[in-house]
């Protein structure tokens, strides 16, 4: 296992929640710069000014998803090995929870409070409410009876969809499908997560 040294930046707000849990999960120390999108610490590392950034040895990487399937390779947990059709089956349910989830999340955080105010189209909403409903009744029909998503090992995609379901709680964006409440539950009793979600 590498000995390497590990820096999170960004707040606990944000998509950098999923790497300081995935870390927790891994039991990796680590060091939390917990500031909000644009900081100087951001930019300086991503020109976007987005976060997370994650500093490996002072070299950044950037993306949530990108950097916890960094860690989740390189410390050989909760992923499958890349080559095998089981990844494959892993990294697609990655994008669809990321398309489907994820990215109605982000359209509506946009138009709320990103964009500027004379870009916004505050009606937007309902229809994003629409497709986050449809959205999910169609995902449950995926979901078999076993604890995560891939079987009974969690994996990367595991840690995108149980934060989308906490970032739509927070966007009051209800999560309607029994499946998914029933998810959301047990993956907000991981200890891992309940630390990484106080990191500040």
């Amino acid at each position: 296992m590498p000995d390497s040294s590990y820096t999170v930046i960004g707040n606990t707000q944000s998509r950098a929640a999923r790497v300081l849990w995935m870390l927790e999960e891994l039991g990796l120390p680590y060091e939390h710069v917990g500031v909000k999108p644009h900081a100087s610490e951001v930019n300086q590392f991503n020109p976007s000014g987005k976060v997370p950034v994650l500093l490996v040895d002072g070299a950044p990487v950037t993306d949530s998803t990108a950097i916890n399937q960094f860690l989740a390779d390189r410390h050989n947990r909760f992923t499958f090995p890349a080559g095998t059709l089981e990844r494959a089956r892993q990294d697609a349910l990655t994008q669809l929870v990321l398309d489907e989830f994820d990215a109605v999340l982000w359209v509506a955080a946009r138009h709320s409070f990103i964009l500027p105010e004379a870009q916004r189209v505050p009606g937007v909403k309902e229809s994003l409410r629409w497709e986050f409903a449809r959205n999910q009744s169609l995902f449950a029909r995926r979901m078999g009876e076993t604890p995560f998503l891939m079987g009974t090992e969690m994996t990367v995609p595991d840690i995108v969809l149980a934060h989308c379901c906490i970032w739509a709680k927070a966007a009051k964006f209800d999560i309607t499908e029994p499946k998914l409440q029933e998810y959301m539950g047990n993956m907000l009793q991981r200890p891992a997560l309940r630390k990484a979600l106080k990191a500040g």
